[in-house]
Order: C-alpha cells, then sequence, then structure tokens
C-alpha cells in the first residue's frame, strides 16, 4: 500500500438527512461523481518478529505474545464505527498487510475473515490477499488460511541470498525461503513473491540468479522492488554500501529482458504478472478507486458524490485499541481538496505502465481532464507522457524519471 500523509484531524460521517446532502450543491469547489469507484478493504496487523533495517512501514516488534484478541476486537470495533462512511457498498478485494500477518494464529484469521463477511457485502469472488512471510511458514497453518477464505498470498521473499537476507535483516534463510514458496505452491493457486534489488553489496549475477530462482517455481506475480533508503529506518541512519546506478540501471534492465522473455506483463513500475493474474487490490489502488483500511495505522480514500475523504487511524497498537473502544479510531482525517486532486489522481496513475483513459479522471475526481492540461502539456513537451483522445501514459523516459514527473502535477 502506498502510505500518503494525512492532515487535520475529526471524525466526520458523511450527511444523510435530504437537507444536508443538498447543501453539498452549494459548497463552493464540490465535486460531481457520477459514480463511485470500486471499494477495497484494507486491514492492518501491525507486528513482526523483528523490524527490518530499511521497513519505514507501520510494524512494531512483538516482545512474546501480542494481544491477538484484543486487537481482533478492536478491528471490529473499527470496522463497525466505519459502516456508515460505505453502506451499500460492495467490497471487491481484501487485502491483510503488515507488519506480518501470518503470524495470527489461524483461529484469529478464520475470525477475522468471519467478521468480515458478517459485516460487509463481500464480492462471491473477491480477492483475499494476505502478506506472510517465510520465517512464519508452517504448513498446517496456511492450509487453515485457505480454508478460512485467503485465496492469494504476497509471500515477503526478497531474496534467495543468504548473505543478502543476512544484510537486509530478514529472520529467514534461503532454505526457509524455498520452503515457503513450496507450501504457497501446495495450498494456493495464486500467489505474489517479493523480491527486492539493488542490495548491499549485490552484482548483476546475483540479482539474476535471485529472478532466476524465483521464475523457477512458475509463479503467477512477482513484485520487484528497488531497495531504497527510506527516512527513519535504520538503514537512512547507518546507509549500508549499495550498488551504484549504472549497476542499479543493469539489474532493471535485466528484470525487464527476463520477466518479458518468460511471459510476464510488466503492467505498474514494480509488479509484473502471468496474462490474467494482476492484482486486482493494488490495481484499485492504481486507479484510484476507493479503500477502507481498518487496523492500527491504516488509511482509507473514500469518496462520496461531491467529496473524497482520506483518515489514517491512531499507529500505535495500544493507542489504536484504547481509541476503537472509546469509539474513535481514527486520528486525521481530511477532504481531498480541487488544488490537490490531479496530483493524488496521477500520483497513483501514473504507475501504470500501460496508462490510464482520460475519461478514468473525471470518473475519479468529478473534475474535467482540462483542469491538469498545464502539466500534462509541460510533460508531453518533455517527452515523459504520451497522450492521445483514448491514452495517457508514460514514456520510457517518463518512466525512468517517474518521481520528478508526478511531482509536475503538485499543485495543478
Amino acid at each position: 500500500m502506498i502510505p500518503i500523509k494525512v492532515v487535520g484531524a475529526g471524525h466526520k460521517t458523511e450527511p444523510r438527512s435530504p437537507a444536508s446532502s443538498a447543501l453539498q450543491y452549494l459548497q463552493p469547489g464540490a465535486l460531481n461523481l457520477a459514480a463511485l469507484p470500486p471499494l477495497s478493504l484494507y486491514i492492518h496487523f501491525p507486528w513482526c518478529v523483528r523490524k527490518c533495517p530499511y521497513c519505514d512501514f507501520n510494524s512494531h516488534e512483538a516482545r512474546g505474545e501480542f494481544p491477538e484478541q484484543e486487537y481482533l476486537d478492536a478491528v471490529r470495533l473499527d470496522l463497525e464505527q466505519s459502516l456508515p462512511l460505505i453502506w451499500g457498498r460492495k467490497v471487491y478485494t481484501v487485502f491483510i498487510g503488515g507488519g506480518t500477518p501470518s503470524l495470527m494464529s489461524a483461529k484469529g484469521l478464520d475470525q477475522l475473515l468471519s467478521m468480515v463477511r458478517t459485516l460487509l457485502p463481500l464480492e462471491i469472488d473477491a480477492e483475499i490477499t494476505m502478506e506472510a512471510n517465510p520465517g512464519t511458514f508452517e504448513a498446517e497453518k496456511f492450509k487453515s488460511y485457505r480454508a478460512s477464505g485467503v485465496n492469494r498470498l504476497s509471500i515477503g521473499i526478497q531474496s534467495f541470498n543468504a548473505d543478502h537476507l543476512k544484510a537486509l535483516g530478514r529472520i529467514h534463510d534461503d532454505g526457509e525461503a524455498m520452503r515457503a514458496v513450496e507450501i504457497a505452491q501446495a495450498n494456493f493457486d495464486n500467489f505474489n513473491l517479493d523480491l527486492m534489488y539493488a542490495l548491499p553489496s549485490q552484482t548483476l549475477a546475483q540479482a539474476e540468479k535471485d529472478l532466476a530462482t524465483a521464475l523457477s517455481f512458475a509463479p503467477p506475480h512477482l513484485s520487484l522492488y528497488h531497495l531504497t533508503m527510506e527516512p527513519n529506518t535504520v538503514f537512512a541512519k547507518f546507509p549500508p554500501a549499495l550498488p551504484d546506478d549504472d549497476a542499479s540501471a543493469d539489474m532493471q534492465d535485466m528484470i525487464a529482458e527476463t520477466t518479458a522473455a518468460a511471459g510476464f506483463e510488466h503492467y505498474e513500475v514494480s509488479a509484473y504478472a502471468q496474462r490474467g493474474r494482476r492484482g486486482r487490490h493494488n490495481m484499485n489502488y492504481w486507479e484510484f478507486g476507493d479503500y477502507l483500511g481498518i487496523g492500527a495505522g491504516a488509511h482509507s480514500k473514500i469518496s462520496f458524490p461531491h467529496r473524497i475523504l482520506r483518515q489514517a487511524r491512531f499507529k500505535q497498537p495500544e493507542s489504536y485499541i484504547k481509541a476503537a473502544q472509546a469509539g474513535n479510531p481514527v486520528q486525521e482525517e481530511h477532504e481531498i481538496s480541487r488544488a490537490d486532486m490531479g496530483f493524488e489522481f496521477m500520483l497513483n496513475t501514473l504507475r501504470l505502465t500501460e496508462g490510464f483513459s482520460p475519461n478514468l479522471f473525471g470518473e475519479r475526481t468529478g473534475m474535467g481532464i482540462n483542469a491538469i492540461d498545464a502539466p500534462l502539456n509541460a510533460a508531453e513537451a518533455k517527452g515523459l507522457i504520451y497522450r492521445d483522445h483514448t491514452i495517457i501514459r508514460p514514456t520510457e523516459l517518463g518512466q525512468r524519471f517517474l518521481n520528478d514527473l508526478q511531482q509536475m502535477f503538485l499543485g495543478a
């Protein structure tokens, strides 16, 4: 999930009386969405065995036992309190992320998904993804996860090289990484392997071997991430020796050629899929769809006919549990302004290598595409995007300088 900074405070629900709804039409700068986008559900599990030195996600080391039941009770309260925001809307995908959700007991996961089905109208063939780390793989537990309704795993392999796993601070070794994929294959017909490249002291040959090992398992989906030094991480404070820009570029070229030769579609900056196996949950993010995020530190984006709301939950598990028990787990909330809408939309959709239809901008923002004409013209003039009446997409140059391209839409 792409974290987005949220500002503001308080908790609001969409007005339900005819009078208050009518007032929305009088608000200056109100949006006009003809239809609401697809809705996904994100559930955050905040604990992990050990915090990795490169990780900037909301994860907390589980020192001894963690309060699983108390947390699940808080998640239920959170979901119940959020229902007025999404009345009548069907949920098409569910993603359980972390942290390390596979630390959850089989009983706890079953309870969680039973709660989701009880409280929400879930699409009959909904994609239900769970993140899992190799150090937590137990065959029987994962059979139970599958029986409870998880139909897609996203496995945080990162590397099949023992030395690189040690440098990344992972709790598993290369043998456990291989065994995790084998267990996934035996129980799931849909899974994703997360790999990283440009690792400390990694050579092109080693990156190539990692990818070849991953492909040997014929995964339906691959996520291939360039290691970056994120603020407020151990690696940011004590940076390791990383491959230089030329070596990293060689690895990117190798990945593009190797995955294409293996029949994978490179459909998003870091995502590669066999035909028909794209990640539906993340596609909804990248197409500026809606998502309700519950759990510690989770983010939401919820559309209404005349406004789009962003929320963030309390990050610390203890604070989140207490806030949910008190009736308001939302720490920060604000509406996306018209001035920020173009940037927020393009921040996501420009990650798609095939681009998007200009009509999607109007459908998801309630604004005309002419609202971002100036930066579109500037980006086209610099050769960063291609556009016609059917498509807007980043060029190969635009993909290489994606951050610069996205920044052009700030304040558009």
